[in-house]
C-alpha cells in the first residue's frame, strides 16, 4: 500500500505544530525520528538523531496511531521526561546485558554447533561483527553503526545486514536492517567475456610451474573455488570430493572435460608449498596472486566457464548447482546471464545432431 501522500500530510502537521518528531516508513512498518537522548549503554553523552520502532503497520490506521505517538514523544522531550525504556524495552534489557564481544563469542558457538560452516562464519559473519566495539553493550544503535560503515548498494553492505540481523535475533535486540540493504544484486556485476576452452587449455600449457599448473587444471576441470583445490579427497578419481572446511562444505564433483582430468594427470596431486594453516580467503589469495599475472582473464573465470560448459554438455542445472556448492536459485541467477549466442548455438548443434534425436514424419516438398 502506498501511503506516501498521507505520510507527507502527517509530517506536515507535525512540522506546523513544531513537535520536533518525524514519522518514517521502514519497510512495512512505521517508526519515529527525532533528536533524542543517548540510549542506556551508549558511549554518546549528548542528544542526537535517533529512531524509535513503533511496531505499527504502514497503513492509514498505523499512521493515525504513529502521529499520536509522535506528539507524545515531542511533549516528553520538551518537558524533559523522555525515557527510552517506555518505547524500547530491549534497550533496558540490553543495558543490563553483556558486551558485544561476549555476544559474538556465544553467537559463534551457537552458529557452529547448529551446522554452520567455519569458513562461512569467518567470511560472512566475523568480518562484519568485528566492527562492533568489543567492550560496549550490544544495542540496535551499535548494530546500525556497523551496517552504515559499509558502502551502500554493495555486496559488503548486504553481508553486513545479514550478519547484524542474525546476531540481533540471537541476542533478542530489536533491530531490522532491511531498509539499509540497498539494491545490490550479483546480476548487476559487469559481464565478463569468458575464455573459451581452447584458450583455457593453451594458458594451462604456458604455466611452467608444475604445481601451479596442477592447481589451474583442477580449477578448470572441476570448476573449483581457488581455495578448494587445497582441500580435496581424490580417492574416487576422476570423481573428486571437496572436503568440509571450505566455503560451502563437502560435496562431490565430476570432471568436465574428463579428457582434461586424464591428460593433465590431475589424479596425481602436486600442491605448491604454500602455508595452509590460514583462512580460506588467504589460501585463495595465494592462488590468485600467482595465476593472475600469467593469464589474460581472471582465474575465477575458470569456475564460470565450467558452469557454462556443463550447460553445453546438457547437465541438469540442479546437478551443476550442487556440484558447485550453490543453491539452484543462486546458480541460475548467477550463470544464466553469462549465456551467449555462441553457447546457444553449441547446445543446439549437440542436441539436434545426436543420433537418438526424434525425427519428424516424412514431409512432401511443396
Amino acid at each position: 500500500m502506498d501511503i506516501s501522500g498521507k505520510l507527507n500530510q502527517v509530517n506536515g502537521r507535525l512540522r506546523s505544530a513544531q513537535v520536533g518528531v518525524t514519522v518514517e516508513q521502514y519497510g512495512q512498518s512505521l517508526r519515529l525520528r527525532a533528536t533524542l537522548p543517548p540510549k542506556p549503554g551508549s558511549d554518546r553523552d549528548r542528544p542526537f538523531q535517533q529512531r524509535i520502532s513503533l511496531g505499527l503497520p504502514a497503513n492509514p490506521a498505523g499512521l493515525k496511531e504513529a502521529e499520536k505517538k509522535a506528539r507524545l514523544v515531542g511533549g516528553q522531550l520538551i518537558a524533559g521526561e523522555f525515557q527510552w525504556e517506555k518505547y524500547y524495552p530491549s534497550v533496558a534489557e540490553a543495558s543490563l546485558s553483556k558486551p558485544c564481544q561476549e555476544w559474538i563469542s556465544e553467537f559463534e558457538e551457537h552458529y557452529l554447533s547448529t551446522g554452520g560452516q567455519p569458513a562461512t562464519w569467518s567470511g560472512d559473519y566475523a568480518k562484519v561483527l568485528k566492527r562492533l566495539p568489543s567492550d560496549r553493550l550490544l544495542t540496535a544503535e551499535q548494530l546500525e553503526g556497523v551496517v552504515l560503515s559499509f558502502r551502500p548498494n554493495t555486496k559488503s553492505r548486504v553481508r553486513a545486514c545479514m550478519a547484524t540481523a542474525a546476531i540481533a535475533k540471537f541476542a533478542g535486540v530489536a533491530f531490522d536492517p532491511a531498509s539499509m540493504r540497498g539494491n545490490y544484486s550479483p546480476a548487476k556485476v559487469t559481464r565478463r567475456d569468458l575464455p573459451d576452452d581452447e584458450l583455457i587449455a593453451r594458458c594451462r600449457d604456458e604455466i611452467r610451474n608444475k604445481a601451479w599448473q596442477w592447481v589451474y587444471g583442477m580449477m578448470a576441470t572441476y570448476g573449483l573455488r581457488n581455495h578448494e583445490v587445497f582441500h580435496l579427497d581424490l580417492d574416487l578419481f576422476p570423481i573428486i570430493r571437496v572436503l568440509a572446511p571450505t566455503k560451502t562444505g563437502a560435496r562431490e564433483v565430476w570432471p568436465c572435460y574428463p579428457e582434461w582430468a586424464e591428460a593433465w594427470r590431475l589424479g596425481e596431486p602436486l600442491l605448491p608449498p604454500i602455508n595452509l594453516d590460514r583462512s580460506n580467503d588467504k589460501i585463495g589469495h595465494s592462488a590468485t596472486s600467482y595465476l593472475s599475472p600469467k593469464l589474460p582473464f581472471v582465474p575465477y573465470d575458470l569456475r564460470h566457464a565450467w558452469a557454462i560448459r556443463t550447460l553445453e554438455f546438457g547437465w541438469p542445472d540442479a546437478l551443476s548447482a550442487q556440484q558447485m556448492g550453490h543453491s539452484l536459485e543462486v546458480h541460475n541467477r548467477t550463470y544464466q546471464r553469462w549465456i551467449t549466442a555462441r553457447h546457444h548455438q553449441r547446445i543446439y548443434d549437440l542436441l539436434v545432431n545426436r543420433p537418438d534425436r526424434p525425427r519428424p514424419p516424412t514431409v512432401t516438398p511443396s
